[in-house]
């Protein structure tokens, strides 16, 4: 609720940066991308903090046992026992983004070696992943809104679409949208900040009125 919200101590673990760590994924020959099955659910809630979390529904009241999506400090929480398990990993076989995982060598056995190494340190922590989102042992994939290979960072062309199809805004709210949608890929447009000024001049109540009208 917005009570315990309110009320819950931010826990401002940091997220990597995208940028850097896509970066450092680009430039190897193999890769296996990985998800994790229900993310958050695979972490317990503290028996006394479990009512904390209550909801009601037509058919009851609930509390949560497992680390439902929405609390404010969920991602942190998340990532902070991701680090704590693959901590000796990180940045030298793979990089993790909350519940992506990637794996990468510079040949079929290095990664295949990596991999291993990886899904052994899952079942000594009972982390589990989510095979039919996975991908094992290829040359290049999605991460991130971004397409990953050896010889380069590219945007995915899927993500692209759905931008060019967007409608054209006519509030405010809209521009803004648009404008989160399109900045996504803001490091692959030259002058992205020049190129939207007009827009973002319409956040500007002397501009958004003719935007409006």
């Amino acid at each position: 609720s917005l009570k315990t919200e309110a009320n819950t101590r931010k826990d401002h673990f940091p997220l990597p940066f995208m940028d850097q760590m896509l970066e450092r994924l680009a430039g190897n020959e193999y890769y296996c991308f990985l998800d994790g099955f229900s993310g958050y659910f695979q972490i317990p809630v503290d028996p006394k903090d479990q009512e904390k979390t209550t909801f009601m529904c037509p058919y009851g009241m609930f509390t949560y046992r497992r680390m439902p999506f929405g609390l404010c400090n969920a991602p942190g929480t998340f990532q902070r026992c991701m680090m704590a398990i693959f901590h000796d990993m990180i940045e030298k076989t793979m990089e993790f983004f909350l519940d992506n995982i990637s794996i990468f060598g510079n040949s079929f056995a290095t990664c295949l070696s990596h991999l291993d190494k990886m899904l052994k340190r899952c079942e000594d922590t009972n982390l589990c992943l989510n095979w039919e989102k996975s991908h094992f042992m290829v040359k290049e994939g999605i991460v991130l809104g971004h397409k990953i290979s050896k010889n380069r960072i590219e945007v995915d062309k899927a993500k692209v679409d759905v931008i060019a199809k967007l409608p054209h805004p006519t509030t405010v709210k809209g521009v803004r949208s648009f404008l989160g949608h399109a900045g996504f890929y803001r490091w692959f447009i030259k002058d992205f900040s020049k190129i939207s000024r007009p827009m973002t001049h319409l956040f500007y109540k002397k501009y958004s009125v003719h935007l409006l009208r």
